[in-house]
């Protein structure tokens, strides 16, 4: 079985990669990435001599260069990662969402209509859901409800999983996609919330908590998402969307007295700044379809998760320092 992995230097992506060739060591996984900012090639030294893989750079929107690999490799899957992801990001510039996110997306299945493919495989978000109120802890999103998106991040995520669906009923691409809450874990990029705590506190630097901290989000264990998204491609229905879910419901503002807690650092360095524009209060999915058709659940509970994850920054200083300092991107 071959596999193309996009963004597969990226968190998630580094993380199904490390997955596939330890589950199946007989796959090849070729793994695509453009290497922008959040692209960190030092994340794959530990499979860089494994014989069964191949790093490209290429970026996804290229086409020439994304019909050259197919035409090589061959692949039986692949696995779209390759996404800009950064709200604030997005906010301040949505053109680079819209191409990566939704032509990268279309150039992607193009390739898969030409050469021919068993599954796409597209990992989507539980941000094109929009947000739940937090006075309605009942609530949670299914498959079923709708898009409903805030952000020019979320909107570009959503505009790429209906092309998806369309390419499926337009030219019968077997295609799946998946809606993950946030991840965490492992060579998690140091903008995001948890790995960002977790250096600042490290550094005694200030712990920058958007409004109140009141926002709500399901936090998923990255190797959990990665066993999701593993069953998915071999055992998920064509043509169907999976929701992926943590089951760990934890304020913004929780999660950051709680590295604090375990770093001994003082709750003194949290510091409010003022909210994200547009900024979503609650995120919690309904994981039951993928539970009812392939058995899965998530394995880590959050208390234990997050003190693996900090271990791991604690483990792993060079590898988060180089990127702070932009000395990984030489």
């Amino acid at each position: 079985m071959n596999i193309i992995v996009t963004g597969g230097a990226g968190f998630i992506g580094s993380n199904f990669v490390f997955h596939m060739l330890n589950t199946y060591p007989d796959y090849r996984i070729i793994c695509v990435d453009k290497l922008t900012y959040a692209g960190n090639l030092s994340t794959l030294e530990p499979v860089m001599d494994n014989p069964n893989f191949r790093f490209c750079k290429i970026d996804i929107c290229d086409r020439d260069a994304i019909y050259k690999l197919f035409e090589e490799e061959h692949p039986d899957m692949v696995v779209n990662f390759a996404a800009e992801s950064h709200v604030d990001r997005s906010i301040e510039n949505p053109e680079v969402f819209l191409n990566t996110n939704i032509l990268g997306t279309a150039v992607l299945m193009d390739a898969c209509r030409k050469y021919g493919i068993k599954r796409y495989h597209q990992v989507s978000t539980d941000e094109v859901y929009g947000d739940l109120p937090l006075d309605r802890p009942d609530l949670f999103f299914t498959e079923e409800t709708p898009i409903h998106t805030s952000s020019p991040y979320s909107s570009s995520k959503a505009g790429a999983d209906l092309l998806v669906l369309a390419y499926h009923r337009t030219y019968g691409l077997p295609v799946t996609i998946s809606r993950c809450s946030n991840n965490y874990g492992p060579y998690h990029f140091p903008e995001k919330l948890i790995p960002l705590m977790i250096a600042n506190a490290l550094n005694d630097k200030p712990l920058p908590v958007y409004g109140k901290g009141e926002n709500v989000r399901d936090w998923l264990y990255v190797e959990d998402h990665c066993r999701a998204i593993d069953l998915i491609i071999h055992k998920g229905r064509v043509g169907e969307v999976y929701n992926v879910g943590g089951h760990n419901e934890m304020t913004n503002i929780d999660i950051v007295k709680i590295i604090c807690k375990e770093l001994g650092k003082p709750e003194s360095l949290i510091t409010y700044v003022a909210d994200r524009k547009g900024h979503d209060m609650r995120y919690a999915i309904d994981s039951t379809k993928i539970h009812n058709e392939l058995g899965w659940l998530p394995e880590t509970k959050f208390v234990d998760g997050i003190k693996k994850t900090i271990k791991w920054y604690l483990d792993n200083k060079e590898w988060w320092e180089t990127i702070i300092s932009g000395e990984y991107q030489n």
